[in-house]
C-alpha cells in the first residue's frame, strides 16, 4: 500500500514539476516578447499604457469585423470599376465623394439590428 502511495506521489510531483517548468518557460517567453514590443522606438512604446492592444474575440466581434471587411472590399471594388471605366476626373472624384457619403447610409440601412415595430 505504501509503495503505491509513494508511486502516485512521485507521479504527482513529476507532473507538477513539468507544469512548473512549462509555466516558467511561458513566463520567460512573455517577458522576452514584451521587452521586444516595448523597446524604445517601437510604435507600442509610444502608446499610452491604458490603450488596449487586443481586439475582442467574441462571435459578435468576429461577425462585425467580417462585415466591415466586406464593406471595405465592396467600396474599393466599386471605386476600382469607376476608375477603370471612366477617364473623366470629375466623374472619378464625384464617385469617390458619393461613395464616402453613401457607405454609412447603406451600412445603416443594411445592417441595422434594432427591432422593427
Amino acid at each position: 500500500m505504501s509503495k503505491d502511495r509513494a508511486r502516485r506521489r512521485a507521479e504527482r510531483e513529476a507532473v507538477a514539476a513539468r507544469e512548473l517548468a512549462a509555466r516558467r518557460r511561458r513566463s520567460r517567453q512573455n517577458r522576452r516578447r514584451r521587452a521586444v514590443l516595448d523597446a524604445p522606438g517601437t510604435l507600442r512604446s509610444k502608446l499610452p499604457s491604458g490603450v488596449s492592444r487586443r481586439r475582442q474575440q467574441g462571435l459578435l466581434a468576429r461577425r462585425r469585423r467580417a462585415q466591415n471587411s466586406i464593406i471595405v472590399l465592396l467600396f474599393l471594388a466599386v471605386q476600382t470599376l469607376v476608375w477603370l471605366f471612366f477617364a473623366d476626373p470629375f466623374i472619378r472624384g464625384a464617385a469617390a465623394v458619393v461613395g464616402v457619403l453613401a457607405v454609412p447610409v447603406l451600412v445603416t440601412l443594411a445592417l441595422d439590428r434594432r427591432p422593427h415595430s
